[in-house]
């Protein structure tokens, strides 16, 4: 199978910011989606991807600072809190 072209990329992971499921992760990771993706390196991409991949629920444990973040999120929940002003 061919390798997504970068743009179709872009957009499944714009979308899968943008329609999580819990409200709150939605405006946090697609705001920070639309923001950033763009600028992102493949390798940035795919921490970005991982991270859609795990629960709202603990996103926003790691967000509120409720439960650590683990190390493989750490360098990107630290961005989104950045660009949120927190």
């Amino acid at each position: 199978m061919a390798a997504e072209p970068r743009e179709t990329r872009l957009k499944r992971l714009r979308l899968r910011a943008w329609r999580r499921g819990m409200r709150e992760t939605d405006l946090l990771l697609g705001g920070f989606a639309d923001a950033r993706l763009a600028a992102m390196d493949g390798a940035a991409l795919d921490r970005f991807e991982a991270l859609l991949g795990e629960s709202d629920q603990d996103i926003m444990a790691w967000i509120t600072g409720t439960a650590p973040v683990p190390a493989a999120h750490a360098e990107l929940i630290a961005a989104i809190l950045r660009d949120r002003g927190a």
